[in-house]
């Protein structure tokens, strides 16, 4: 901090002499675009099916005022009485995973709030108070949210599995979209179990690893992973836009889906 005690008579906020503001002004940006397609997506309530493709932004489907998928997960725990998209009651899992996953906090923090906008620059702000009050404390549930995202990842991983159908629901048949929904849930995959709870999770309590060789095995491999959890979350953040938007191209007879057999 420029007065903190014993710093040199500087009067600089900081002495970064490169283009500093770039990554967190791109973060912002693409979190941004990302937040508004998302919404529109969600509150449309239309053109999320495309036989045999359901948007991952609508599955599993909790209400029944959505479009059947045969053989989908379709569940109506909401009945009729849910007047708004079906979006907006799932979407709520894969949203708190992410906004209290420990990457996008540093991502949002320093591409929103500049707390602190980059490595060796100040904060605005003249207080710091962490994570420690509301409503920031209730980052602290991201765990939680990891348990719920593990059953979204099933649930999208059997959406996928259904992606292996045409569009009178006969096995054995592949399409591009099969390959986008594969090339997704498998971005998602490694995005859900990078995270730092699932790291925690599977080795974090161990006093003696050598009494567990597998789950060491499996906290290596996962930490591996977590080394790449930004690059991870920035992909699977791209792959499920592209996946929601293709079947919205679909759906709205932009075109046909290419079927390779």
């Amino acid at each position: 901090m420029r007065d903190a005690p014993g710093r040199a008579a500087i009067s600089a906020r900081h002495l970064r002499v490169d283009r500093w503001w770039l990554a967190p002004g791109a973060t912002a940006l693409g979190l941004f675009a990302f937040v508004v397609y998302s919404t529109w997506r969600a509150f449309s309530n239309s053109d999320y099916y495309a036989a045999p493709y359901v948007s991952p932004f609508y599955s599993p489907c909790l209400a029944d005022n959505c479009e059947t998928m045969k053989g989908g997960p379709n569940w109506e725990l909401f009945g009729s009485w849910w007047g708004l998209s079906p979006a907006l009651i799932i979407l709520i899992f894969p949203l708190g995973f992410r906004l209290t996953c420990y990457y996008y906090r540093k991502a949002y923090y320093r591409g929103f709030w500049a707390s602190p906008p980059a490595c060796a620059v100040a904060e605005p702000h003249r207080k710091y108070t962490g994570e420690k009050r509301f409503p920031l404390i209730l980052q602290n549930i991201h765990r939680y949210f990891f348990y719920a995202a593990l059953l979204v990842a099933v649930v999208l991983s059997y959406d996928t599995l259904l992606g292996f159908r045409n569009a009178e629901y006969e096995w054995g048949h592949m399409g591009l979209g099969t390959v986008v929904f594969l090339v997704n849930i498998v971005l998602i995959w490694l995005y859900t179990i990078s995270c730092h709870s699932c790291r925690h999770i599977i080795g974090g309590r161990l006093r003696h690893f050598s009494k567990h060789p597998v789950r060491y095995r499996m906290w290596g491999f996962v930490g591996k992973l977590n080394e790449r959890h930004m690059s991870l979350a920035w992909a699977s953040l791209v792959s499920v836009a592209v996946a929601d938007f293709y079947v919205y191209l679909l759906a709205t007879g932009a075109f046909d889906d290419p079927r390779f057999f």
